[in-house]
């Protein structure tokens, strides 16, 4: 194994993406034009929307796409691949089209997130770099989306580089979570990277360091007195952990005229602890001193503190952020909706199971957004025929998802295309917004669903329906593989 090597992400695919497409090219497939979705079926925690993200990294992947000489002789040395197949590598890129639903729109299971036309080895290859970024991201940008809403406009950081599951865990994580609407981050190389605002403060062990908490705070406030933050817990939070930041506070940065500082609690009964804290601090006077809160938070305990009056302004989330702990896998698919034939039609293919939430939906499709026209808010989204066109003028007629009697028609609405293109023939057309914007769009997109949507639990479900020539199309389908 040679460890000096840069790692080629064309090379983080499985297996059989190999072996498949050497079979192709065998078969003479290797120019056959394919349509792939990336799609999910359930939304984490039993959610009633996820948040997209993971488009970015798929962006430079696919700008990278390259077999190098290493690459190939260590495809050649597992003794399956013709040396016409390698041959075709050598001079390998993606020269296809992929359309995409932009970073920090609200999602919703079976609607087409990512869409692939490409050459059948292409198409086939990418597959595995395309759901490992997105499944990723997307699960850590829903659930920091969960965490932040749950604190009800207080500030989220992210704090759980330490526990991620792996070196991508924790840089894209933080990016990820950022989208979702943290306000920073611990991870210092994802502020290099992304621009994810990177902070921190002071850990138990700098207490520990000095012979006393109270030197410890005050070397602190000394050394950054625009950014005082004491861990107050080291000892005994109410009887020498306040006291002493109090009296740091009154040494260091009275005198020199700064109000702005913090504590933060990392341990006991958070919720009376604060409580206790904010009287303490506020009959000292130091009425703008911030509360933080860190320990093994989510969105249910955040909530629950929120409701038992804890005076908290801000939470470090770690490890049940960056892992989604509750549910930590997205189940993003990768699945053939469509193959061309010689003359460039369009031949729907589906995939057929007994589990009917695994039946796919066929074909070349575009995702339309129904807006409300008085509200403004979004009511449904509707997958057509990548041809068809919604006619604004005329009702909209949609089943609910999960009781096909159940109609609803929209007589004054607006319908938004989802996808937007990022390559057209190998080539990028999609400008790359800056992070702070994705985080701005989300929040925007987030507030333009329904709270009902938004509920934790026994969200109001979301109507995501077919047109009535794809839903046709697919029945047909479905009757021809009986």
């Amino acid at each position: 194994m040679n460890r000096d090597k840069k790692l080629n992400m064309t090379m983080l695919c499985d297996f059989y993406e190999l072996t498949m497409g050497n079979g192709y090219f065998q078969a003479g497939y290797q120019d056959r034009i394919t349509y792939f979705d990336v799609f999910f079926r359930d939304v984490p925690d039993r959610g009633g929307f996820a948040v997209c993200a993971g488009l970015d990294q798929i962006i430079d992947y696919i700008l990278d796409l390259h077999f190098d000489e290493e690459d190939i002789a260590y495809l050649r040395s597992k003794g399956l691949f013709s040396e016409e197949f390698l041959a075709y590598l050598k001079d390998f890129r993606f020269t296809g089209d992929i359309w995409a639903i932009p970073e920090g729109t609200p999602i919703f299971p079976r609607e087409p997130v990512l869409t692939v036309r490409a050459p059948a080895i292409q198409a086939q290859l990418i597959e595995t770099f395309l759901l490992l970024s997105i499944n990723h991201q997307s699960l850590i940008a829903t659930k920091a989306n969960r965490i932040v809403r749950a604190a009800q406009g207080r500030t989220v950081l992210e704090f759980g580089s330490r526990r991620a599951q792996g070196i991508n865990g924790a840089i894209s994580g933080a990016r990820a979570a950022y989208i979702g609407g943290c306000k920073g981050t611990a991870c210092t190389i994802s502020d290099e990277l992304y621009g994810v605002p990177a902070g921190g403060t002071m850990a138990h062990s700098w207490v520990q360091m000095f012979d006393s908490q109270y030197e410890a705070f005050k070397t602190y406030c000394q050394v950054y007195p625009n950014n005082a933050t004491l861990l107050v817990d080291t000892y005994n939070v109410l009887g020498s952990g306040i006291p002493d930041a109090i009296r740091a506070f009154n040494e260091v940065l009275k005198p020199l005229g700064i109000k702005k500082c913090g504590i933060r609690l990392d341990s006991g009964d958070i919720a009376y602890l604060s409580k206790e804290a904010r009287k303490m601090l506020d009959e000292a006077g130091w009425t703008e001193c911030q509360i933080s809160a860190s320990n093994s938070l989510d969105e249910y305990i955040i909530r629950d503190l929120l409701r038992q009056d804890a005076k908290l302004d801000l939470f470090g989330v770690g490890e049940r952020l960056i892992t989604a702990s509750s549910q930590p896998v997205f189940g993003g698919v990768y699945k053939l909706a469509a193959v061309e034939d010689a003359d460039g039609n369009i031949i729907p293919k589906i995939k057929v199971s007994e589990n009917v939430d695994k039946i796919t939906n066929p074909h070349f499709k575009k995702v339309y957004r129904i807006y409300d026209k008085k509200s403004g808010k979004a009511e449904a989204d509707y997958i057509t025929l990548w041809d068809e066109e919604v006619d604004e003028s005329k009702p909209l007629e949609l089943f609910d998802p999960q009781a096909t009697w159940k109609r609803k028609t929209y007589t004054s609405y607006v319908a938004k295309p989802l996808q937007v293109p990022v390559f057209l023939k190998g080539e990028l057309v999609y400008e790359r917004p800056a992070l702070q914007d994705i985080q701005q769009y989300c929040r925007q997109q987030v507030d333009s669903l329904w709270d009902e949507v938004k509920r934790f639990e026994n969200p109001h479900t979301f109507y995501v329906d077919l047109s009535q020539k794809l839903w046709d199309i697919k029945q047909q389908l479905l009757r021809g593989k009986k």
